[in-house]
């Protein structure tokens, strides 16, 4: 037998110009710069950055459902499946709820609403109105219905992450039951995930110009100057989410053997495209297979990062209680500590049904005020202007949670090889486990 004692030839180190994450930073640059100077142009890019998102929720259905099935069927117990599930419901709950008591915190320390004595009868309710014939969908009985889809393509269909968690999860414990006669399925839906990912990096070649689009229309449409206003509800609101993943999330990263700094450099071009889109969800393809070569078992991660972007959406649920907090002070609306609680309690479940896409958070706020009329919805038209600019802060804190869950989450399974997350996050380049998919002809061997 031939063995080949040729060492792997070293991964190819693209310039500077060429790496995605210089790409979407230099987008968002010029984007911004259009929307400033000329926000009437900028204000049409808007399909750049929406048609961007399309492509990416495109492809996410196909991605989960195979990366979860293939998990799942590859597991030797199928009460490892119910073990890793239980472990990431307990860590979401936590966390989430952790997030929810640290908007109500630093809304009470803070007082960013306090002083403008907003009578809530001369609000423009018309401008919220759509966002709360939406939030009756979150619910939590309508959030438990949507989990189970009518049929099985319509799932895929409608691009619906828990459904085809659902589905996903299912198929991949049958596929373990029936054994051996289930190998050949096995294989080939192994074999599809080859092209699949390649179709994921072929359409993230358009990030930039998402990015660009997006970030243009948000400028052109909004401006600069209308974070003045309330530009302290803003800047506590970004404050706070940072210090939640620097304190929070870093200590339990510390605890877990790993920096959350290094891993945001890792993601570093996964966190600007969110930044550039609003939109984590722009990024899901990427993170599960960036947290597999950071060393994350496969069939964590298929379990993990889909289930978070719905159950574990730190940035989204400290927007809600100090938004909603904000509200109650600018209207002088004085809310009973009891009071209080139902809105913490609310906010824990209809935070639940929000998946990581842009202006989630608002329907999900409006979802909250609604079942706590204490507050008045109206009120959500004072921080309409200003959304979409927290809506890039929610994302990017959603995001680095998720991506710490899934480490958590994994060493808590023993399903972590801890020698190649640290030489990921070391930034050691590392030949890609499926190097067909990276291979170009065209670059440089400088």
């Amino acid at each position: 037998m031939h063995i080949d004692t040729h060492p792997a030839p070293a991964p190819v180190r693209l310039p500077l110009y060429r790496q995605l994450y210089v790409q979407v930073l230099i987008a968002i640059t010029l984007g911004a710069l259009l929307g400033h100077f000329e926000p009437a142009f900028a204000e049409q890019l808007k399909p750049l950055g929406d048609g961007f998102i399309k492509l990416v929720k495109m492809i996410i259905a196909p991605v989960i459902f195979l990366t979860i099935v293939t998990g799942v069927a590859g597991m030797t117990q199928l009460s490892t499946v119910g073990r890793v599930f239980g472990k990431a419901m307990a860590y979401f709950l936590f966390f989430s709820t952790l997030a929810l008591v640290i908007g109500m915190v630093v809304a009470h320390v803070v007082q960013p609403g306090a002083g403008m004595n907003i009578n809530p009868a001369e609000l423009d309710v018309a401008a919220v109105n759509d966002y709360a014939q939406k939030a009756h969908d979150l619910t939590l009985t309508g959030f438990l219905l949507d989990i189970i889809p009518s049929t099985m393509v319509g799932a895929f269909a409608s691009g619906n992450i828990l459904q085809v968690l659902f589905i996903a999860v299912l198929f991949g414990i049958a596929l373990a039951m029936v054994g051996d006669r289930g190998k050949p399925v096995l294989g080939f839906l192994e074999a599809l995930t080859l092209p699949v990912f390649k179709l994921v990096h072929i359409l993230m070649k358009a990030a930039p110009v998402g990015a660009f689009g997006a970030i243009a229309f948000t400028i052109g449409k909004y401006g600069l100057e209308s974070l003045v206003n309330l530009a302290w509800l803003v800047g506590t609101f970004y404050v706070s989410s940072l210090l939640f993943v620097l304190i929070v999330l870093g200590a339990v990263a510390r605890l877990c053997g790993f920096s959350v700094i290094k891993l945001a450099r890792y993601l570093k071009a996964e966190l600007l495209l969110v930044l550039g889109t609003s939109s984590s969800e722009s990024a899901l393809p990427s993170l599960m297979e960036k947290m597999e070569k950071a060393g994350c078992e496969k069939s964590v991660v298929g379990l993990v990062v889909p289930t978070g972007y719905s159950f574990n959406l730190d940035g989204t649920n400290i927007y809600m209680t100090l938004a909603a907090l904000f509200i109650a002070q600018a209207t002088n609306t004085e809310l009973t500590l009891w009071q209080q609680i139902t809105l913490l309690l609310v906010a824990m479940l209809s935070s639940k049904g929000a998946a990581g896409v842009t202006g989630a958070g608002f329907i999900t706020l409006a979802a909250t005020l609604s079942v706590v009329p204490t507050v008045p919805v109206a009120g959500m038209a004072l921080i309409l202007g200003v959304d979409r600019f927290m809506s890039e802060c929610r994302s990017l804190t959603n995001f680095i949670g998720n991506a710490v869950a899934t480490v958590v989450v994994s060493r808590w399974e023993n399903a972590l090889d801890r020698d190649k997350l640290q030489r990921a996050l070391d930034g050691d380049r590392q030949p890609d486990p499926l190097p067909e998919l990276e291979a170009e002809p065209s670059f440089s061997t400088d």
